[in-house]
């Protein structure tokens, strides 16, 4: 019990949004009848908020080192438009458009890395610039015309399902050996750090606790596969989102990398003293939103199969909301990958929820914004009882 109550004060804000989520779905599962956990539905989440957990790793790390970036919209859109040009018009083989838009994506982050950087404008300041400069980029290029339709392998990325090779009928067999199999790397994943833990004499929860967070984790997961093995299997977009969350996780937890971009967020005065290069951890804070801006307009153009001028739309809100529901601080040094991905979830499910009830864009957008702030007072007065 001691256990449980040590591990939830010290993760207040990461808990409280997981409740949060749970509160969420639940309820709109009553509101809509069951309709929100059918099987296509829950596909639907995932496909149709792919960009917004991309966005949010990026700007989870934005963030952290004390910044914002306020143009992701507006690069998605720039990327979608480039991607029109070379794939739905000039006939581009899709492997060469797609390494040109990331490109165009580093690219960019270095621009506006730069800026914020090495001569010290404002991050505000920049990306405001940006998100006008690239909206008006995106018009240029598309001449204020749509360009459609992408190739099938293009539209794939956002669409396409793993092929069942085990031809299971209506049961994807091959979603459910996935989910035993992410099961079983998690256990041993889990038991791993908890010898490692053990050996340096670091305190770990109780056996009975560990067991229980495990099985818990572990129904999670295979519940999870067996809805999505019940349509149509594991969509490619999810596999791009996992490895991108594994990835970002190990990098901002195990790497140095990662330790001197929270030392930049957390005291950038203390950062320098210790030897941080901070000038160079915000450049590629910013190469690399640039990056997962371009993942994400590749992604939503190819869901939407059309590069449009009016594409990426209050995408910055998405994500900014998604890093500080997920537990960013504006004050920097504070936020997880993780966080990142259950802020983006709340907001996936708001959007979806909403729109099977049949609200208005408009309430959606007041309800989001009611969402965020109420993520922002809550950390407030977290931290307002930590420091009290």
């Amino acid at each position: 019990m001691e256990n449980i109550k040590s591990l939830i004060t010290s993760n207040m804000q990461k808990f409280g949004m997981i409740i949060a989520l749970v509160g969420i779905i639940i309820l709109f599962q009553i509101l809509t009848g069951g309709t929100l956990l059918t099987p296509l539905n829950v596909t639907n989440i995932i496909m149709q908020n792919g960009y917004i957990i991309i966005l949010a790793i990026g700007m989870m790390i934005i963030i952290i080192t004390g910044e914002i970036d306020l143009s992701v919209g507006s690069v998605c859109a720039f990327i979608g438009a480039i991607a029109g040009i070379l794939m739905a018009s000039a006939d581009v083989p899709v492997f060469i458009g797609v390494i040109a838009c990331l490109l165009v994506g580093v690219l960019i982050g270095v621009w506006q890395g730069f800026w914020v950087a090495f001569v010290g404008i404002p991050s505000f300041v920049v990306t405001l610039a940006g998100m006008l400069l690239f909206r008006g980029l995106t018009l240029v290029v598309l001449g204020g015309q749509t360009l459609a339709p992408f190739p099938d392998s293009y539209r794939g990325i956002s669409s396409a399902f793993l092929p069942d090779v085990f031809a299971g009928g209506e049961l994807r067999l091959l979603t459910i050996i996935i989910g035993i199999a992410a099961s079983l790397l998690y256990v041993t994943y889990e038991i791993r750090q908890r010898k490692v833990a053990s050996f340096y004499s670091f305190k770990v929860p109780s056996f009975g606790f560990f067991a229980l967070k495990i099985a818990v984790i572990i129904l999670v997961i295979n519940s999870f596969m067996f809805v999505l093995a019940q349509y149509q299997g594991v969509p490619v977009i999810l596999l791009i989102l996992i490895a991108l969350i594994i990835g970002y996780t190990f990098v901002m937890n195990k790497t140095i990398l990662g330790r001197h971009i929270y030392a930049v967020g957390g005291n950038m005065k203390a950062a320098q003293l210790s030897g941080v290069k901070t000038k160079k951890m915000k450049f590629l804070a910013f190469v690399n939103m640039g990056i997962l801006s371009a993942i994400a307009g590749i992604v939503f153009s190819a869901r939407l199969n059309a590069a449009t001028p009016q594409a990426g739309q209050l995408f910055e809100l998405d994500a900014i909301a998604a890093a500080v529901i997920g537990g960013a601080s504006f004050t920097g040094g504070v936020g997880t990958i993780f966080g990142a991905v259950i802020g983006a979830l709340v907001m996936g499910v708001l959007n979806n929820g909403m729109s099977l009830m049949g609200i208005g864009t408009d309430w959606q957008q007041a309800i989001k914004g009611l969402v965020l702030l109420g993520a922002v007072a809550f950390d407030v007065v977290n931290k307002n009882k930590g420091n009290s």
